[in-house]
């Protein structure tokens, strides 16, 4: 197991989600595995478990599922024991929500939403990063996983209130920001006046769990990029 966290097991890392959680492509699986560095001090080490234990649980529940994620194969991918996980974590409800506040929230603002809020030309930008994180994820072979916030979504906000509400706010946020955005290009005259910002950001975000959950259960790249470059061709429609 500590081979497999060994930063040396890893073709490349592929993004620093937080100052110590990172992302990295195993190459002898091709699944994405987080892990953290250990600093030294006492308070630091205590710090670097606890992130490197949500990012096992993201990584697990991104395979598994939240319900089907072991607890003991999460304190094992984080190199860790069940009773440090439970010295951090009450439950696992309370990891989970821990992992969606710390890890994915993150994920979707680094991921999605801050290259819009620093774009002056949110339709390129936007048919940018569809076409990236489509070809990323059929590359790479993690289509079949779906998307981790649409799965968890739909998996856990009819069961527990505490997902539902952290993950419709993650979703509000994001078609606020998508809104925002084409907003600002309507300024810069790069979107249409006669656009409604918030019904074409709503099906934005609405198309991009279509998308994902096209590549999930057909497996088929190709059908995935045609999806993608479906609703590349409607944001033309926008400018």
């Amino acid at each position: 197991m500590a081979d497999r966290l060994n930063k040396k097991c890893y073709s490349r890392a592929i993004i620093a989600i937080r100052s110590r959680i990172y992302m990295a492509i195993d190459r002898h699986t091709d699944r994405s595995v987080y892990f953290a560095s250990m600093p030294k001090s006492q308070s630091a080490r205590l710090r670097a478990t606890r992130n490197k234990l949500l990012g096992a649980t993201f990584s697990e529940v991104f395979h598994r599922g939240f319900q089907g994620a072991s607890l003991n194969d999460i304190a094992a991918v984080a190199g860790s024991t069940k009773g440090a996980l439970f010295h951090h974590f009450e439950s696992k409800q309370a990891l989970g929500y821990a992992m969606t506040d710390e890890v994915l929230a993150p994920i979707l603002y680094q991921r999605w939403l801050a290259p819009l809020i620093a774009s002056d030309d949110p339709i390129t930008t936007l048919q940018q990063l569809f076409r990236r994180h489509i070809d990323d994820d059929t590359t790479s072979g993690n289509l079949v996983y779906g998307c981790p916030m649409n799965n968890l979504a739909q998996e856990m906000s009819p069961l527990d209130s505490g997902f539902s509400t952290r993950l419709g706010s993650m979703y509000a946020s994001w078609r606020e920001t998508v809104a925002a955005a084409l907003e600002r290009g309507q300024h810069a005259g790069r979107v249409g006046d006669d656009v409604d910002v918030r019904a074409s950001a709503m099906l934005i975000v609405l198309a991009q769990a279509g998308i994902w959950g096209t590549g999930k259960y057909s497996r088929d790249p190709q059908l995935m990029a045609d999806a993608g470059e479906a609703l590349c061709a409607y944001l033309d429609t926008l400018r």
